[in-house]
């Protein structure tokens, strides 16, 4: 009760205008005030509003906390931490209970965020995500002995979304416990699922098998392209991005990781419509002509990361992120929610400026977090 009594406290404090946000930010998109005022009212709402798929401990409340955990580490605004704090608390530090399955160690990230930067002794329960951890990496499952009814689930993880899931705990707990064997079995699993889904060719990750040509009854776009699902490269970038930030310098296999960030980047740029925002559907943009929120946050939040990080080049994806923050401003609501989020699902659907999930606003609050540490 004592943090969320302290998290309204705060929030009193955070209210604005968001029309008058709106229209600043359009002509300064990198007003760094304006910024974290939209990103607190941001959170404000999301907290007002929970919302989760399966559980609140579930994936969907792992990337929003994920978020959560991204402002508070650029802006170390103690609103964030309480509410990462309370989130953890009442979750009683759990993971979801499906120890085969990436989404549900999604959680994690922000109980490690919180041990290894806010925690006090005795506050975070890490064994949760030590025992899904033991469970999901090294005992057998249906996925990874390839015996699952569904031959598309024929590799741990068997979509891509899942590289945003599991592998940036996974590198947190190593370092935080100092045990490399567990980043020898993420890489091990991380390699798997890039060689079943990244397309050389378009330099951009199928969702899953069912969107991979092999010749025969391939599903196409109606203009005849692959299909590429934003918000699920979307998941795959973000995901480089985080586990690169933590990922030792030292590790042989950063190179890779370095390396299909950089391409991935690339592309996405290219791939980034005139007025900021990417379509949901990569390829055919036409399909539904207007911007999404959740795969443009985890873009944008990228780019500006790579920008940040000095893997990209500064000028070019500057002025990219830049178009596409302000676009994303655009997309916030006066009470500070966050609209034009395709609901869940696997692969390009529509979305208006009324659909809302806990995950957009986790890539709206990621994104801010590094858009604001852009020169």
């Amino acid at each position: 009760m004592m943090y969320k009594s302290f998290l309204k406290l705060l929030i009193l404090f955070a209210l604005f205008n968001c029309s008058v946000l709106q229209k600043t930010n359009a002509q300064d998109p990198l007003n760094k005030e304006l910024i974290k005022t939209s990103m607190i009212k941001a959170l404000e709402w999301q907290e007002a509003h929970p919302i989760f798929a399966l559980a609140p401990t579930d994936w969907t409340e792992g990337a929003y906390y994920t978020g959560v955990s991204r402002a508070h580490k650029t802006t170390g605004d103690q609103i964030y931490e309480a509410a990462l704090k309370n989130q953890g608390y009442h979750n009683n530090w759990q993971t979801l209970d499906r120890y085969f399955h990436a989404d549900d160690v999604a959680i994690s990230y922000s109980y490690l965020y919180i041990e290894m930067n806010l925690g006090r002794k005795n506050f975070v329960d890490l064994k949760p995500t030590e025992d899904f951890l033991k469970v999901h990496l090294y005992e057998a499952n249906k996925w990874k002995d390839g015996t699952d009814s569904d031959k598309t689930k024929n590799i741990l993880w068997w979509w891509c979304d899942a590289l945003f899931m599991a592998p940036p705990v996974i590198n947190l707990y190593a370092k935080h416990t100092e045990q490399p064997k567990y980043l020898e079995a993420m890489h091990h699993y991380y390699k798997q699922t890039y060689d079943q889904l990244f397309d050389e060719e378009e330099l951009l990750f199928a969702r899953d098998l069912r969107f991979v040509w092999t010749g025969k009854n391939d599903k196409k776009e109606p203009n005849g392209e692959k299909i590429f699902w934003s918000r699920g490269n979307g998941w795959v970038l973000a995901g480089l991005a985080l586990l690169l930030d933590d990922l030792p310098q030292a590790d042989p296999e950063r190179p890779f990781y370095e390396n299909l960030f950089k391409k991935m980047a690339a592309r996405v740029l290219e791939l980034q419509p005139e007025d900021g925002l990417w379509r949901t559907s990569l390829l055919c943009p036409e399909s539904f002509d207007h911007g999404e929120v959740s795969g443009s946050g985890f873009f944008t939040f990228s780019l500006a990361w790579g920008v940040n990080n000095g893997l990209l080049e500064k000028p070019k994806f500057t002025k990219a992120v830049k178009k596409a923050w302000n676009a994303l401003a655009q997309c916030q609501q006066e009470d500070g929610m966050i609209g034009w989020v395709q609901n869940i699902g696997a692969f390009p659907e529509p979305a208006n400026k009324d659909s809302w999930q806990n995950f957009g606003t986790g890539a709206f609050l990621m994104a801010g977090s590094e858009v604001l540490k852009l020169n």
